[in-house]
């Protein structure tokens, strides 16, 4: 059932004294929060009792929208370390330790609202993905700007992520599942990649392939393009076959 019918039911049952107590915005506030999260990456286990452990020794006086914006700014400038590597290429370690700022503030946000009960459903899955998506330009337009990948790479880069994304949000609001990995990938892994292909980088930015010389990023690139292409295609066929069978007409 969609979200706007869950509302419509649970709103039209509340009856005349209970609805004016209940504000339509709390009650999507509370449909929204219904969503079953999928998160089956080779690291979830870990990462979740890593999290856990350190939002509950996180001071009082920080909260979740302080990590939201460290983890921002952590990948803008991991985005503008990997420009200023096509000038200094040890800006590459750079890019790494904010990758790891990046993964320290958008993994633990939600976590921290979780383990104070100070959850804000709507508003957190909004700031999330938009700032992730800023954050996915800036760290795209650093890397085209690099010299390290091919501008051409990094835009398809862009561009499969976008769109898989897009399926993603699609699903989460028709089917109330939010998938936060695909084929046991999902952000960790994405970071600690790139992270290991920075330090190659210092030694070995090119591979030889089938007698050619290759930029490493590039066949990585491809590689993601390639796999992030057939989770969309699997996934958008997967999911409009369950909803066409939800929905089957009489």
């Amino acid at each position: 059932m969609a979200a706007r019918e869950l509302l419509e039911i649970e709103y039209s049952d509340l009856g005349g004294a209970a609805a004016g107590q209940l504000q339509r915005a709390e009650l999507e506030q509370l449909a929204f929060g219904r969503e079953k999260r999928v998160h089956t990456s080779l690291t979830a286990a870990a990462e979740k009792r890593l999290l856990v452990w350190l939002a509950e020794r996180t001071p009082r006086w920080v909260n979740s929208d302080h990590l939201t914006a460290l983890g921002s700014a952590g990948q803008l400038l991991a985005g503008a370390s990997y420009a200023l590597a096509g000038w200094d290429r040890r800006a590459l370690l750079l890019a790494t330790f904010f990758l790891a700022v990046n993964w320290f503030g958008d993994s633990l946000d939600g976590t921290l609202a979780r383990v104070r009960h100070r959850q804000r459903p709507r508003y957190g899955f909004y700031v999330d993905h938009v700032t992730d998506t800023f954050g996915a330009l800036f760290l795209m337009g650093g890397l085209a700007l690099s010299g390290y990948v091919h501008p051409a790479v990094a835009i398809g880069m862009l561009v499969a992520f976008l769109m898989l994304s897009i399926e993603v949000y699609l699903a989460t609001h028709t089917l109330r599942t939010f998938h936060l990995s695909f084929w046991k990938l999902g952000p960790t892994e994405i970071r600690i990649a790139l992270a290991i292909g920075n330090v190659t980088l210092l030694y070995r930015p090119t591979v030889h392939l089938g007698g050619r010389e290759f930029l490493l990023f590039d066949v990585g690139g491809v590689i993601a393009i390639a796999g992030m292409a057939a989770m969309l295609v699997f996934s958008a066929l997967r999911h409009t076959a369950q909803l066409y069978r939800e929905e089957r007409l009489p």
